[in-house]
């Protein structure tokens, strides 16, 4: 039984999606093995072939309409992928970055023409996409960059750098977040679709060393008089860019608190098993009067945060959860993930500090979570602004 045990939540509690939950487990055990995601985390990237394999396998653009290459599904779906992808242990696939944060995008605010043009090709992995916000001076200060995509001709020329872009180093369809008029503050700002097959201009920078996530790219990108056709500005008008984006940040920052709810769980579930066979002084660790103090504790913590997540997917799939709700999520259990782990990782002693035991390896991959997706001081803000 796992530590937090909270009854399915109602949304859930579908055949289909029970049927394609097993499915996508069992492509995850077949076509990611331990070995294979050893082979990611030393070269520093999924190689595309894998993305091709969970394009074939119905794991990419779940929810995607139906007329443009999708499943017609729903976040449901998208969820799933999620949460078996977490069971499995597959790092490094950013799923929930394609699925559900950058088709988003070209779904709800592409053109017809756009939708036709890209999303099937998104959702067989034949593309892999990334976004470009930050860059090396502009962290969550979207209003700010310096990024530019200025008229010339039928399209305009981009230039400007990026900076810790996921799937950088792999990615060939790009939504890049440029300022198409420098002068209107949000107003000016556009998001610019650019395939990076025979882009000239456009190079990709090293690879980024980071503390954690190894198996998933992480990279600058360059931006050198790129051309981008008139037509690859999302949604057919400029100056809509930075409205786009606010748009879908509450549900971005949903995944990211339920990737660290997932991340929560696992912790726990590893730790338990671990402190009730490891044993010191004569009895387990579990037998310490302390252990069960603090796992309780983590217990009730953990418990109120995935009924607080399953509360807000709820809302989400009823196109009700609000900006505030949504940082209040990412802030807290993101937060929590930290407090967990750190703890988790204290009972494995010496040995959670080596790499080889995955506590380890979720104490480093976790810290990330505070930070991307809207840095934790800005979800403050964004909280304290609603009171």
């Amino acid at each position: 039984m796992p530590v937090i045990d909270v009854p399915q939540p109602a949304f859930m509690d579908d055949e289909e999606i029970a049927i394609y939950a097993d499915a996508v487990g069992k492509f995850f055990a077949q076509h990611a093995p331990e070995k294979r995601v050893l082979a990611w985390r030393e070269a520093g990237q999924v190689e595309r072939e894998f993305w091709r394999e969970a394009g074939a396998a119905g794991l990419l653009g779940v929810s995607v309409p139906a007329e443009y290459g999708g499943h017609g599904g729903d976040f449901r779906h998208d969820m799933v992928v999620l949460d078996q992808q977490a069971k499995h242990e597959v790092e490094g696939f950013a799923s929930s970055l394609h699925n559900v944060i950058i088709l988003p995008y070209v779904v709800r605010h592409g053109t017809e023409e756009q939708k036709k043009k890209w999303l099937p090709r998104l959702v067989s992995g034949d593309l892999v996409s990334a976004i470009a916000m930050s860059e090396p001076g502009v962290g969550s200060d979207l209003q700010n960059i310096t990024t530019t995509a200025l008229k010339d001709g039928n399209g305009y020329r981009l230039n400007g750098s990026k900076t810790f872009i996921s799937n950088g180093a792999t990615a060939d369809f790009i939504i890049v977040v440029a300022k198409t008029d420098p002068n209107e503050g949000a107003k000016g700002i556009s998001l610019m679709c650019l395939e990076t097959e025979g882009a000239e201009g456009f190079q990709r920078g090293k690879k980024l060393d980071k503390i954690g996530l190894d198996a998933q790219d992480t990279s600058e990108l360059f931006f050198d008089d790129v051309f981008v056709p008139a037509e690859n500005v999302l949604g057919g008008v400029e100056g809509r860019g930075f409205y786009q984006l606010m748009g879908e940040l509450p549900q971005e920052r949903l995944v990211i608190a339920m990737g660290a709810m997932a991340g929560i769980e696992k912790a726990l579930d590893t730790t338990l098993d671990y402190v009730k066979q490891r044993k010191a002084f004569g009895k387990t660790i579990w037998d310490f009067q302390n252990t069960q103090f603090v796992l309780a504790d983590l217990k009730a913590k953990g418990t109120a945060a995935r009924i607080f997540i399953n509360d807000c997917i709820a809302k989400l799939l009823k196109g009700e959860l609000d900006v505030t709700t949504a940082s209040m999520a990412k802030y807290w259990v993101t937060e929590l993930q930290s407090e967990v782990v750190d703890k988790c990782l204290q009972f494995h002693g010496g040995w959670g500090y080596i790499n080889d035991y995955p506590i380890a390896r979720m104490y480093r991959d976790s810290r990330i979570s505070r930070i991307y997706g809207g840095s934790n001081e800005i979800m403050k803000m964004l909280i304290a602004r609603a009171m």
